[in-house]
């Protein structure tokens, strides 16, 4: 009498697997746990990104990577020291679109020295530009800048801050 149970119970729980896996939109098709990842340009490395979870979601509409547990991106020079950094809560890149979305406590450094400390960043690698419409701090070596919004190239070196306030020096 317990084998048919046992049997019964066997295909109960397929039909639930079965269904857990019927909306591919829901399911990543790859999730790896404690990711470290280099990328080079003509055999140069130039980024490593780390991620305590990288989720991609290949048959959703539209397709994405995710970064529940936030991400670490690190780019470096010629000498391989780190010349800028990008650090998030969470992020979320629309692979189609070429478009990162951070979200969280988002810390960037860029190569001159500056930290950038907003909740939301958008990346477009397409057309190579960054911006935000929340609150953003920018610390200098001499001033702190705050603002609401802002736009600025990749590497965030030139940029504009909407609706900027704060102390700073001006070169007269």
């Amino acid at each position: 009498m317990a084998a048919p149970l046992f049997f019964f119970a066997c295909q109960q729980s397929d039909v639930q697997k079965t269904e857990a896996f019927a909306d591919r939109q829901t399911v990543p098709v790859l999730e790896v746990d404690s990711v470290t990842t280099l990328i080079s340009d003509s055999g140069v490395v130039r980024y490593r990104i780390s991620a305590p979870m990288w989720q991609i979601y290949d048959k959703a509409e539209p397709s994405y990577w995710e970064f529940v547990q936030g991400i670490y991106l690190e780019e470096f020079d010629e000498d391989l020291r780190v010349q800028a950094s990008l650090r998030s809560d969470y992020a979320r890149y629309l692979d189609k679109d070429e478009r990162w979305e951070l979200n969280g406590r988002v810390h960037a450094l860029n190569e001159k020295g500056e930290m950038f400390d907003t909740e939301l960043l958008i990346w477009e690698q397409k057309t190579e530009r960054v911006f935000s419409d929340s609150a953003i701090t920018i610390t200098r070596d001499s001033s702190v800048i705050y603002g609401i919004g802002f736009v600025s190239n990749q590497t965030m070196t030139n940029y504009t801050i909407l609706n900027p306030t704060g102390y700073f020096t001006v070169d007269e």
